[in-house]
């Protein structure tokens, strides 16, 4: 999953961008409502987390912005405000949630995965192909039933597999999906997590593989026949 952070605190965003990667999640972090606004436009996230005092625009605007729009995306919002006005202005503004600072991280963590549970339009939280199942909310991939032993990021290159099963998945696109906008390019680190990834489910006996389509990236297929 991914999520965005718009926040103009620059140690504060770092921070929960840590706390959200240890997670699991892809991250994406904008110091203005602009940025944000951008990001928004171009990108597909899961959820956003969006401070209301911002340089340029306000948290409360960008959000009934993109209201206005028509995007689902789940915002959380993030204020210094708790008072009841303030709530309700953030609500009003199309905020899913309103969490005051300071808060503990486990808080933050919690409200995100229940952001995430809500989802926008037509999601899906348990993808499966042939003996593969991912739960995206309890983060837990299983083959035949058995629970695997995986890293965020193995179990976020499985999910995006999923969510592409039997199509070809680019390791550029790979790279946007399940680290973030800043990561090089030319990094094998696409390469090394994936030949973990697939290791594993090859010891686990799984039906489904994940096969290498040469200079293009990936494809995971339910058709035991194909060499991976």
């Amino acid at each position: 999953m991914k999520l965005l952070v718009v926040d103009d605190d620059r140690l504060f965003a770092v921070l929960v961008e840590r706390g959200l990667r240890e997670e699991g999640y892809a991250v994406d972090v904008a110091p203005t409502g602009g940025d944000g606004r951008m990001l928004a436009h171009v990108n597909s996230y899961d959820g956003i987390i969006l401070d209301v005092a911002l340089p340029d625009i306000t948290g409360l605007q960008l959000a009934r912005e993109l209201r206005a729009e028509g995007r689902p995306t789940p915002i959380l919002m993030l204020t210094g405000n708790t008072s009841p006005a303030d709530i309700v202005r953030g609500l009003d503004a199309g905020a899913d949630d309103y969490l005051a600072k300071p808060f503990d991280m486990v808080v933050l963590k919690a409200r995100v995965r229940a952001l995430v549970r809500r989802g926008g339009a037509g999601r899906t939280e348990t993808l499966t192909l042939a003996d593969v199942t991912v739960d995206r909310l309890a983060h837990e991939a299983r083959v035949n039933g058995k629970l695997q032993s995986l890293t965020p990021k193995e179990f976020s290159l499985l999910e995006h597999l999923l969510l592409h099963a039997d199509q070809i998945v680019t390791r550029t696109t790979l790279l946007e999906k399940v680290w973030d906008l800043h990561f090089d390019p030319g990094s094998n680190v696409v390469d090394v997590h994936m030949a973990r990834l697939r290791s594993k489910l090859r010891r686990s006996n799984a039906t489904a593989r994940i096969t290498t389509v040469r200079g293009v990236g990936y494809r995971l297929t339910a058709n035991p026949d194909v060499e991976d």
